[in-house]
């Protein structure tokens, strides 16, 4: 399906939750001086204008990311709304997308694979990245396909992060089988995956089958509102984290009862985070 543009929730409690994650485990590998690769499956148009119609149908920035940059955020959140705000360049409200959070943090020596099936992104981002093609490469394709001829990267260092809109059922199974099937083609990378909280049993589903996978993983999870009683629309979102950077843990469960404070929606928004790291 081509239908989802991620231009209508830029900058959401959900983007909040997992850009901050993914700018944590892009600056742990910036501490080693050693090159990485950095493969995004679902990559969007990368760079997302809060002025424009399409953003404001919904407006959800208001009750994400403009929250964060309204208060005193602890400093675990520094280097991801630095990343933010070196996005607008100058320009008040644009929004980074994942290959734009990424970029920021890239040495000259790491390298970008993006994957974006929506043909009309997939032209906005080779747009916005044209300056760095040595760098960033892009294809117009099925991540969940693409990603098997990056595996193993070169540089035996490597993230993955793999989001899909699931606007399908099958995008649930489908994550779980490019795990698997990424595993054994490079154990040690470490795999961020982005889910929404949704009332049906396909996330869960997901998150036990991933679990049974017996990894290192981190889990956690951002409800900002309870589950809506006619059983419809996103409540929270989560992220599950394979081979997670050591110290991660240590630095995101202290922030998160702040942060589902700052972008509750209502008294029962909360946040938690469990995990096995051997």
């Amino acid at each position: 399906m081509l239908s989802y543009r991620h231009a209508f929730h830029a900058g959401n409690h959900a983007d909040v939750l997992k850009h901050w994650m993914y700018s944590l485990v892009l600056d742990y590998f910036n501490q080693k001086d050693k090159p990485y690769w950095v493969i995004d499956t679902h990559a969007g148009a990368g760079l997302y204008s809060l002025d424009s119609t399409v953003a404001n149908k919904t407006a959800e920035y208001v009750d994400g990311i403009q929250r964060l940059q309204k208060t005193q955020a602890p400093d675990a959140f520094a280097g991801y709304l630095q990343a933010v705000a070196a996005a607008g360049n100058g320009q008040p409200n644009l929004y980074p997308g994942s290959p734009c959070i990424a970029s920021y943090f890239l040495n000259a020596a790491d390298k970008l694979r993006l994957f974006e099936l929506h043909p009309a992104d997939a032209t906005l981002l080779e747009q916005h990245f044209l300056p760095q093609k040595r760098q960033v490469s892009i294809q117009q394709k099925d991540g969940f396909e693409g990603i098997k001829a990056c595996l193993p990267p070169p540089a035996k260092r490597g993230i993955v992060l793999i989001d899909p809109p699931y606007e399908v059922k099958d995008d649930y199974a489908r994550v779980v089988d490019c795990i698997k099937d990424s595993l054994k083609r490079f154990a040690t990378g470490t795999y961020l995956i982005w889910y929404p909280r949704l009332q049906r049993p396909e996330p869960q589903q997901m998150i036990d089958k991933l679990r049974s996978l017996n990894t290192d993983y981190l889990h956690v999870t951002l409800d900002v509102q309870q589950p809506s009683a006619d059983g419809f629309g996103m409540h929270g979102s989560g992220m599950w984290i394979i081979n997670p950077p050591w110290t991660l843990r240590q630095t995101i469960e202290p922030q998160l009862a702040w942060l589902a404070s700052t972008l509750a929606q209502d008294a029962t928004a909360h946040a938690a985070c469990e995990g096995d790291q051997r």
